[in-house]
C-alpha cells in the first residue's frame, strides 16, 4: 500500500525544521571585556591552576594591575573595549517639591 504524497512531504518539513532548530541553539557566550573598567588583567593558570585562562577587566589603572599580577602568570593590558572617547555619564538631581 502506498501512502499519500502529503503525508510524507509535511514529516520531512517538521524534520527539516526540527533540526535546524536543534543546529542553530547554541550557547552564547558572555563578552570577556568589562567596558566599564580601562585596564584588564589576562590570567594564564596553565596546567598547575587546572588549565584554562581569563581576563579580569576590573582594574582602573596600569599600575594597579601590575601589583595585582605580581608573582602570578598574568600580563596587564588596555581593555580594547573601554569608551576612551565617551562623554563621562550625567548626574541628574530630582526636583523637591
Amino acid at each position: 500500500m502506498r501512502r499519500p504524497a502529503g503525508i510524507f512531504t509535511r514529516r520531512s518539513l517538521g524534520l527539516i525544521v526540527t533540526v535546524g532548530t536543534l543546529l542553530a541553539a547554541r550557547p552564547s557566550y558572555a563578552q570577556t571585556f568589562d567596558p566599564r573598567y580601562p585596564v584588564c588583567m589576562h590570567v594564564y593558570s596553565g596546567a598547575s591552576g587546572g588549565g584554562g585562562e581569563w581576563y579580569d577587566c576590573s582594574f582602573t589603572s596600569l599600575p594597579q594591575c601590575h601589583a595585582t599580577a605580581a608573582g602570578r602568570a598574568a600580563s596587564c593590558d588596555l581593555n580594547p573595549y573601554y569608551p576612551v572617547n565617551a562623554p563621562p555619564p550625567r548626574w541628574h538631581r530630582k526636583r523637591g517639591g
